[in-house]
């Protein structure tokens, strides 16, 4: 079934904007796995890829930043994918996993799981799948409460993530170890990451995307309303919980590596949405791909701005996504936009 809306961009127009994405995702992957505290010729960093290289400048490439990287690649396309359904569910241009409680609640899940069960590295991902649930569903449920107006639904969640910070800050405090770099993480980073610690989270990512995908034709009439979902045969209560878990996994599985990273889930797709149109298929591609982008370029230059010390990731996204975060809230109240 064709998406029900139109968009000013046609099919050619898009699919040569993902491709210019695609290509701008391998050219920062190459530089993000190049330069840092040490630079890598490109020559070398092949070289080490292909299981040529050896010494320092391979150990380099294939321990510390070919993780990094795959942890941005990753963690930035699970968050840019969980945004741009959380919109679409919720009807809301202000929802992100930052904003409405998802992040902060998988983090909760996270640390509880961390303290609970140290050695069950496995078991994140499904901790924080279910902490970020759990955060979206009950922000969903105050706001639906208190009432329809798209502020009170950024009001719930920036609750929820109090208290779910709270809570998190209440585990560390009785469990000291139970997260390792507790900074790191409350901030949002890929540094020290391993490929076996990306495993679970990728498998996780991966089927939760190729779901989202598939029915990124029901999210378009979804869109349409409830009242036009229902007359065209759409399950719309169903199809919203499916969707909202599908978010709450991608989030969820990004937090459990990264951290409390902010701002991808919201940036991204507003960016993305300029570019290729309404369209949920190319618009969860194309986001899936510049949120990767952003966070791998994020990373290199938080390496490479005070060389050679190290900003952390989550301060460098911040300081991106705040300023639009506020440009947003203003073009939202001067358009009337139900704030």
């Amino acid at each position: 079934m064709n998406s029900l809306r139109t968009s000013s961009v046609g099919n050619k127009g898009r699919a040569g904007l993902i491709a210019l994405l695609a290509g701008l995702v391998v050219l920062a992957s190459v530089a993000s796995l190049a330069f840092g505290a040490v630079s890598i010729p490109p020559g070398e960093v092949i070289a080490a890829l292909l299981g040529r290289g050896s010494g320092t400048t391979a150990s380099i490439v294939l321990y510390a930043r070919l993780p990094r990287l795959c942890g941005c690649l990753l963690a930035g396309a699970a968050l840019a994918c969980s945004g741009v359904i959380i919109q679409g569910v919720l009807n809301n241009p202000l929802a992100a996993p930052n904003i409405i409680g998802v992040n902060s609640g998988a983090g909760l899940a996270t640390a509880i799981c961390c303290a609970l069960a140290p050695r069950a590295v496995r078991l994140t991902p499904i901790a924080a799948f279910l902490g970020a649930l759990t955060g979206v569903l009950l922000v969903l449920v105050i706001s639906e409460r208190a009432g329809a107006a798209r502020i009170t639904l950024v009001l719930a969640g920036v609750a929820m993530s109090s208290m779910f910070s709270a809570g998190i800050d209440a585990v560390v405090t009785f469990f000291p170890d139970a997260l390792s770099g507790y900074t790191d993480f409350r901030i949002g980073g890929v540094k020290n990451l391993s490929m076996a610690r990306l495993t679970p989270a990728f498998w996780v990512i991966l089927i939760a995307l190729v779901i989202a995908l598939s029915l990124s034709n029901e999210l378009d009439l979804l869109l349409l309303g409830r009242e036009t979902a229902r007359s065209l045969g759409l399950p719309a209560r169903r199809l919203r919980l499916v969707l909202l878990m599908l978010a709450a996994a991608l989030a969820g599985a990004a937090v459990s590596f990264a951290g409390l990273l902010g701002f991808v889930g919201l940036l991204v797709p507003h960016i993305m949405r300029r570019a290729v149109g309404e369209d949920s298929f190319p618009l969860l591609l194309s986001s899936a791909l510049g949120g990767g982008l952003l966070l791998t370029a994020c990373d290199l230059t938080s390496r490479l701005i005070f060389a050679p010390f190290e900003l952390p990731l989550g301060v460098v996204l911040s300081l991106t996504g705040g300023p639009f975060f506020i440009w947003l809230l203003l073009k939202q109240r001067r358009g009337g936009g139900g704030l």
